[in-house]
């Protein structure tokens, strides 16, 4: 089944609630999108949070869940995801984001250790999700609630002139 990982841990790291304004067919698929738009591009820490590692780059690889893998959202898979969802949406989400960190040294870039993190996206009927973050291995140089932070704010710069999530309790 597209968008649950059968082995998603019990326990995990990190959770927010947010709520949002569209359908939940139509945010999910804004969220598939925007995770395939991110794919592959490069930020800075100071991008997606506190610089952990100075003058370094930070790629990401999202993968959505399909019963016991994930499969990376490229273009043909970002365009099945999307039109399962349709519009209805799915009850949970399930992605795996690596995070790879690229240190630039006289002109080179020296690759670090990488990030592995499960995000589980849980929505309700009353336009509610909340994100939980479970990190599975690697340095942690990006902490669960900057990754969380970084989806948000990409989700609503996104979604201008409006935000379309806004967290439910005090950040």
């Amino acid at each position: 089944m597209i968008g649950v990982y059968e082995n998603f841990p019990e326990n995990f790291h990190y959770s927010k609630s947010f709520t949002y304004t569209p359908s939940r067919g139509t945010f999910q698929q804004k969220l598939t999108n925007l995770l395939h738009e991110i794919n592959r591009s490069t930020f800075t820490f100071e991008d997606v949070g506190s610089p952990a590692v100075p003058n370094s780059t930070v790629i990401f690889a999202f993968g959505i869940a399909d019963e016991g893998k994930f499969n990376f959202l490229n273009e043909a898979e970002t365009k099945k995801v999307t039109e399962t969802i349709g519009k209805n949406g799915l009850h949970v989400m399930d992605v795996l984001c690596a995070i790879r960190y690229y240190k630039n040294q006289n002109g080179k870039k020296a690759p670090l250790r990488f990030d592995y993190f499960l995000l589980r996206l849980v929505f309700d009927r009353e336009k509610n999700a909340e994100f939980q973050v479970f990190h599975e291995r690697g340095p942690r140089y990006i902490a669960p609630e900057e990754l969380v932070t970084f989806l948000a704010d990409k989700i609503n710069n996104a979604a201008t002139p409006r935000k379309i999530l806004k967290p439910t309790e005090p950040p």
